[in-house]
């Protein structure tokens, strides 16, 4: 399962509030992006031009969530290589039909990549991935969906504003508490439509100098 909000931010502007960040590929691949969404779209269109080609070919064979993968990061070093990097990181999750496995991996926009149970991006690195490995690691095959789900939901709930003891924490100032979750399994890919959680601001009554505080 991937999570990913729905705001693109115009430098400092929170600009674009329903952006999909999340794009099925194939029937049971699903890339999730961070970073620049205008080289997002360009990587989302290469993309659909491979899976088109596959199709074309009509010999019954798909490409597996490995090949994407090898294939995003081959694109990715490519591009890195000229001097024009594609300024995104992703994730990539899916299932292998053949050898009946799940399949997570990472590549950014040197070319960087690597495979693990959990995996997050920009500031998912600093919060959301210690929570992940704590409620994840050592438990992936027995995880069910539900749990999964609750898990991503706190990690997206964090992420966009979070306290501890009305101790206020870091949180993301470019996230946004609109997300889609997407999940695959054997039977294929399903992206939810957009939707939120709910979010708890009540510390911030006590802090100094937060809304018409005056002392």
């Amino acid at each position: 399962m991937l999570a990913a909000d729905n705001l693109a931010s115009y430098g400092s502007l929170a600009r674009f509030m329903d952006i999909r960040r999340l794009e099925r590929v194939g029937d049971n691949v699903v890339i999730g992006a961070s970073g620049d969404m205008s080289d997002w779209q360009n990587l989302k269109h290469t993309l659909n031009k491979l899976i088109e080609k596959e199709e074309l070919e009509n010999d019954g064979h798909a490409l597996t969530p490995a090949q994407v993968y090898a294939y995003l990061s081959r694109t990715m070093y490519e591009k890195r290589s000229k001097m024009d990097p594609l300024w995104n990181a992703l994730v990539l999750g899916g299932y292998d039909a053949r050898s009946s496995e799940p399949f997570l991996g990472y590549v950014d926009l040197l070319g960087t990549t690597y495979q693990s149970t959990t995996i997050a991006t920009g500031f998912g690195l600093h919060l959301a991935q210690p929570m992940l490995r704590k409620a994840v690691e050592g438990r992936e095959a027995s995880l069910t969906e539900e749990e999964a789900r609750s898990i991503l939901e706190e990690c997206m709930r964090v992420l966009c504003t979070s306290c501890f003891s009305l101790t206020p924490v870091y949180r993301d100032a470019r996230s946004l508490n609109r997300f889609q979750i997407a999940k695959i399994t054997k039977d294929g890919s399903h992206i939810s439509e957009p939707y939120s959680v709910s979010t708890e601001w009540g510390f911030a009554e006590g802090l100094r100098g937060y809304g018409p505080q005056t002392q």
